[in-house]
């Protein structure tokens, strides 16, 4: 009797196209080798061929993660464009000074004293 696992959830499965890759996948690696092929084989014979094959990995390096690369379910844009807005377009606002909501009115933050000092409130003794 066959056995088939089938996944608690049904989300996450994606329909798979042609040798175990999805329609996304499949799109981005033809770009991939749209772009790396002919820059292979127009510059292998001007800068030799391991270079000419180190550039095509190069070229063909953001097509291939945009087609395999997924982190918590979402693809590499909308990761990337997470990032860009939280960081560029709408960046937090940090305060670094913050205002005591202990501190009666007019009264300035107690301080350390100093050695031999004295505290706040506390009127120096006459000697003698």
């Amino acid at each position: 009797m066959a056995y088939v696992t089938v996944p608690k959830d049904l989300t996450k499965v994606k329909n798979k196209v042609i040798l175990n890759l999805t329609k996304r996948q499949i799109i981005c690696l033809g770009i991939a080798a749209a772009i790396g092929l002919p820059f292979y084989f127009l510059t292998r014979n001007y800068i030799g061929t391991s270079n000419a094959a180190t550039g095509m990995v190069l070229l063909m390096l953001p097509a291939f993660l945009f087609a395999m690369y997924e982190k918590d379910g979402l693809p590499l844009e909308k990761i990337l464009w997470n990032i860009i807005s939280v960081k560029l377009l709408n960046p937090a606002i940090r305060k670094y000074e913050v205002e005591n909501l202990y501190e009666l009115p007019g009264q300035a933050a107690a301080t350390k004293p100093e050695k031999g000092g004295k505290r706040h409130g506390q009127k120096k003794r006459k000697q003698g």
